[in-house]
């Protein structure tokens, strides 16, 4: 490469260096101090000095049948409220609003994504009203003559991925509804004169021209769910014990509650590197289609 070429590639690149700057800083560097962290004895308090302990806090992870038992707490939690919850219900909303009158758009969009915009905290504390054993859900089932539960005793774990969904619903209803507006008309009104029916106009035309919104709306709501705190928070507290105590709440647990720093971002790494595997396995899709 030439100076001239060199020079050229330097001043382009220059603009972006504030961004490499802040990124460095503020994202690498957070995340290398905690890998850090995640391989010590790193204590909240009553501790004058960390110990380098290796892979000590990740064997104790394995080890650890509370762990284990929030790994598939998180593992449920996802595909129950994002993977088939939050993605159906959207794409179905999608859909339906596409072929609704104006009024009723209006109405069902309004609805749902109020719920979304919501801070989490009050989305918590209302689904907690709605599922307690005083709640309106309850209420409801009177009205109906039907036995009544304590919702989040018997049933939690199911109970906030209702509420996950209720929340995050609205995000890929807009992404869906995006990716509708962009398939011709003019494909959709041929396959119907040629007799194809709804379902069949759905399943060969429509989820094959919308795939990569899919598996672009799918990456994002995994990650979402996979890091949802507050509302699991406000409305179980990860209980009644550890029956909805997703890997977040286990973290909290662990480094907040009992101090132990060093294991608790050991359990955040771990988090992270499931995170970064769903990632890659969306991205491969993606890059499967072009």
């Amino acid at each position: 490469m030439t100076p001239g070429h060199s020079r050229r590639a330097l001043l382009r690149a220059l603009p972006l260096t504030p961004a490499v700057v802040l990124l460095l800083l503020f994202l690498a560097g957070p995340i290398a101090y905690c890998v850090y962290i995640a391989f010590t004895d790193l204590q909240l308090t009553g501790q004058a000095h960390s110990s380098f302990v290796g892979f000590d806090n990740f064997r104790t992870a394995f080890q650890d049948a509370a762990f284990r038992n929030a790994v598939w707490l998180t593992l449920v939690f996802t595909v129950l409220s994002s993977l088939v919850g939050q993605n159906t219900l959207g794409l179905a909303l999608a859909g339906m609003m596409r072929r609704a009158s104006k009024p009723v758009r209006t109405l069902t969009g309004g609805v749902v994504i109020t719920a979304w915009v919501l801070p989490e905290v009050v989305a918590g504390f209302l689904l907690y009203a709605f599922f307690r054993r005083e709640g309106t859900l309850n209420a409801i089932l009177d009205g109906l003559h039907l036995p009544r539960q304590n919702w989040l005793f018997t049933l939690p774990i199911l109970a906030v991925s209702f509420a996950n969904v209720w929340r995050g619903t609205a995000f890929s209803m807009l992404v869906y509804s995006a990716a509708l507006d962009e398939i011709p008309a003019e494909i959709e009104e041929a396959a119907e004169v040629d007799g194809a029916g709804g379902w069949r106009r759905t399943w060969h035309i429509t989820l094959p021209m919308i795939r990569r919104s899919i598996a672009t709306n799918l990456m994002l709501n995994t990650l979402q769910t996979l890091s949802v705190f507050g509302l699991i928070w406000v409305m179980t507290r990860g209980g009644p014990g550890d029956r909805s105590q997703t890997l977040p709440l286990f973290m909290y647990e662990q480094a907040f509650q009992k101090s132990m720093i060093g294991y608790g971002t050991a359990v955040a790494l771990l988090l992270l590197v499931v995170g970064s595997l769903f990632s890659v396995v969306y991205l491969r899709l993606l890059r499967a289609e072009t």
